[in-house]
This record gives C-alpha cells, sequence and structure tokens, in this order.
C-alpha cells in the first residue's frame, strides 16, 4: 500500500522532519541576512576603505568561487553522504566572514569574500541534497517554499539593521556577527543530522578532477571578467577572452545541452542563470542609487531591498501552494513579466530623476517573480534527477545561477565604470538586467515536466 498520502499529510514541521527542517530554515536564514546585509553596506565599506574600483568585484568575487564549492560538495555528496560536506562548506563561510569583517583594505575584504564564496555554494548544493534525501517528493515545494519564506524576517530588518550597525557601530559587525550567529546556529543542526539516512545506496563513481578544473578555470574567468575594469585599454580583451573560458568551462559542469536551451532539464537550468544574471547584476545598485542620487542614509537604503525580498517570500508561498496548478508556462509568463516591470521602473527612476518611492516599490515586482520561479526551478530540478545525480545537478543548477548572476555583476560593473560621471551608469545597467530577463523566456518555455506534479504538495 503506498504511503505517499500518509508522508504528505506528516509535513515538514511534523516531529518526523522539524529540527530538519528548523536547522535546514536557520541556515538559510543567516545566509539571506548576510546577503541583504552585505549588500546594503558595502557602499559604506568601499567608501571607508577606498575600494569603489573594486565594488563589483566584491560580489562577483564571491558568486565565482561559489561555483568551486558547488562542484566539491556536489561530488562529495554523490559518493556517500552529506554531512561531512556541509560542515565543510560552513566552516568556510564563518571563516570568510570572519576576514572580511577585519579586513583593514578592500584587496583583503576581497580576500575574504572569496574565502566566503567557497563556503555559500557548498552549503547551497549540501541543503538541496539534505532535501532530496530526507524528504519524500511531495513535500519538496513546501520545503523550498520554506527555504523562501527565511527570507522573511531578514527582509523585514536586515537590510534595515544592517544599516543601523554600519551606521551606528560599525560595518564590521555586520560580517563579524553573522559569523557568530552562524557558528550557533550550525551547533545545534550538526547534532540534528546525525543518524539520519544521508548516504545514497548506489553512490556515483566518476572521476573528480576534470569537473573541478573546470569549476576552477569557470571560476578564473569570473574573476577576471570583474577585474578587466583594472586594465584600461584591454578591458574588451579580456573581457572576450573570460567569456569564451567561462563558455568552455561550464559545459562539463552542466547538463548536456544547456548552453543550447535544449528541452527539460538544461533550460530549466539556463534559466536559472539568466534570472540571477537580472535580478542580482541590478540589484547590487538599488542602494548605490539611493544614497548616491537621493542622499540616503544606509540604514534608509536598506529598505529599497526590503520590499523585493518580502515579496520574494510571498510569490514562493504562492508556488508552493498552486504551483502545479498554474504550470510551468504559466509561472514563466507571470515571473519573467514581473521582473521586467522591476527593472524598466529602476531604470526609469534613474533615467528620469523620479520620486525613490518608485524603485522601493517596484523593486517588489522582481521579488514577487522571483519567488514563483525560483523554488519551482530548484522542485523540477530534483524532479528530473536520480539518486545517482543529485548532487551533479543540484550543483549544476547552482552553478548556473552563481555564473550567470557573477557574470552578469562584473560585466555591469564594467560598464558603470565606462560610464562614471556621467548621468548613464544607472539607467544602463537596469536596461541590461531587462535584457536577460526577457531573455528567460526562451529557456523557461522549454522546460517541459518531468515528475513534479508529485513534488508539490496539494495541501495547505
Amino acid at each position: 500500500m503506498s504511503t505517499a498520502p500518509v508522508e504528505a499529510e506528516t509535513g515538514i514541521w511534523q516531529s518526523r522532519y522539524v529540527w530538519v527542517t528548523v536547522g535546514a530554515v536557520a541556515l538559510i536564514f543567516l545566509a539571506a541576512t548576510q546577503a541583504l546585509a552585505v549588500t546594503t553596506v558595502m557602499p559604506v565599506v568601499s567608501d571607508d576603505l577606498d575600494g569603489h574600483a573594486l565594488y563589483a568585484v566584491a560580489f562577483a568575487g564571491t558568486l565565482a568561487t561559489s561555483v568551486i564549492g558547488m562542484v566539491a560538495v556536489g561530488a562529495w555528496c554523490d559518493r556517500g553522504g552529506v554531512l561531512a560536506p556541509l560542515t565543510t562548506a560552513v566552516v568556510l563561510f564563518v571563516i570568510g566572514l570572519v576576514i572580511a569583517g577585519l579586513a583593514t583594505s578592500m584587496p583583503v575584504l576581497v580576500a575574504g569574500r572569496l574565502v566566503q564564496g567557497l563556503g555559500t555554494g557548498g552549503q547551497t548544493v549540501a541543503l538541496y541534497v539534505v532535501v532530496a534525501r530526507v524528504y519524500p517528493a511531495s513535500l519538496h515545494g513546501k520545503v523550498f517554499a520554506a527555504f523562501s519564506a527565511a527570507w522573511v524576517v531578514p527582509s523585514l530588518i536586515g537590510p534595515f539593521l544592517a544599516g543601523a550597525v554600519a551606521e551606528f557601530l560599525h560595518w564590521r559587525w555586520v560580517f563579524l556577527g553573522v559569523a557568530a550567529l552562524t557558528v550557533i546556529a550550525f551547533a545545534m543542526v550538526v547534532l540534528r543530522l546525525h543518524g539520519l539516512p544521508l548516504h545514497t545506496d548506489d553512490p556515483a563513481t566518476g572521476r573528480i578532477g576534470p569537473r573541478m578544473a573546470c569549476a576552477v578555470a569557470v571560476a578564473a574567468g569570473a574573476l577576471a571578467l570583474s577585474l578587466a575594469g583594472e586594465l584600461g585599454a584591454y578591458a574588451w580583451v579580456v573581457v572576450a577572452a573570460s567569456a569564451v573560458v567561462i563558455a568552455l568551462a561550464s559545459r562539463p559542469l552542466l547538463p548536456a545541452g544547456t548552453l543550447l536551451a535544449r528541452r527539460g532539464l538544461p533550460s530549466v537550468v539556463l534559466m536559472r542563470g539568466l534570472i540571477a544574471g537580472a535580478l542580482f547584476g541590478a540589484e547590487i545598485y538599488v542602494p548605490y542609487l539611493l544614497i548616491d542620487h537621493y542622499d540616503f542614509s544606509p540604514t534608509w537604503a536598506g529598505l529599497g531591498l526590503t520590499a523585493g525580498a518580502i515579496a520574494w517570500a510571498a510569490g514562493a508561498d504562492v508556488q508552493g501552494r498552486i504551483g502545479d496548478r498554474l504550470g510551468n508556462a504559466r509561472i514563466t509568463l507571470i515571473g519573467t513579466a514581473l521582473l521586467t516591470t522591476s527593472t524598466l521602473l529602476a531604470g526609469a527612476t534613474a533615467l528620469f530623476d523620479l520620486h525613490p518611492a518608485v524603485i522601493i516599490v517596484g523593486w517588489a515586482f522582481a521579488g514577487a517573480g522571483m519567488g514563483l520561479m525560483y523554488p519551482r526551478l530548484t522542485v523540477l530540478t530534483l524532479a528530473y534527477s536520480t539518486p545517482q545525480n543529485q548532487g551533479f545537478n543540484s550543483s549544476a543548477l547552482s552553478i548556473s545561477d552563481s555564473v550567470g548572476a557573477a557574470t552578469s555583476i562584473a560585466i555591469m560593473g564594467l560598464v558603470f565604470t565606462a560610464l562614471a560621471g556621467t548621468d548613464a551608469g544607472f539607467p544602463t545597467v537596469f536596461a541590461m538586467a531587462t535584457v536577460l530577463a526577457l531573455l528567460a523566456l526562451v529557456p523557461g518555455l522549454r522546460m517541459g515536466h518531468a515528475h513534479e506534479a508529485s513534488s508539490v504538495s496539494r495541501h495547505s
């Protein structure tokens, strides 16, 4: 007799799963707090450390090295358990935060962010595999909705609190505070994961070396891309060469046909990279615009991200409840329309000097669209996966996410720097984000269906 109905009724907060859910959501919560906080305070950090030239690198570098962490942890998980790779990833995340928090120069801070990226990427993949191995498929949609909901409190208080800490204490505590909380949270989490069935019965046996070499090449290409602005007349040569390296080296790390938007899982993975590039490439300029053009304090500039993060959680909740009824094509059309509307409003605010409320409220459209699309793409990835490739596919999804965002941030940063001293910088980066959001329609309408209908709970 099937146990699926019993599993579905158990729910992610019932005794069978509650401590795993609490632990995983706590780590997502702290990662969300860190991401929103750093985006808010980085303009202040770059001022204090005289590091405006490395502003985009501080974001792109973290995303670049996260690719290495994703590949390493994905391969590690496919060969056995999850606890050891998850622990290693969390340790690297904390070390990176401490280095950044104690940095006395922008290059040292960037170095800390590179180490942090190794941990962030690995932690994301490990948590995806935990979901695949602990929860039944019927609960995956609810788990990822809970992950997105873990952004609610950080979105309400994170940017504002980070700005207040930077303004009234010091920006260093934004890094060091999250590091301390992560240690406390993981100390509780690791106790709950011991003894759970996190090993695969049929471990993968393929070679890791070639994939790790490709991951390092992708990270190096993304870093070179983000530093191209420092090379003067040779900048665009480095951009072209780096783009070729990233494209060639990323192919073995992604499902076959990803760069060609092949129907099914390849299109799922490609769409993730495009929408990540659109959102995160533009998002770092929202507080920057509010501080630079509208004289917002760091505390109030953080509010520019709050509406989007709250709407993201709301969109994820909608996806968790009725995502299967909406369907993949409709989620794609609604999500990309919302994201495009938001980037257009942001560009119009910068171009026509509109009231700052336009970009603050408008950023909620981006959050709502991403909330619909992001967890759905994760559910689809697991639905297309088997126990032998859950780590590979989960890492591929996260790699696409990070490479898309890192490449977008680096190129937008290069363009923004080239337009310094003009009024075209902010409108241009938001226009570039709009183009990426529209391009996401191509793979978004080619994702197809796996067995995700059983991966999205129909129970409210």
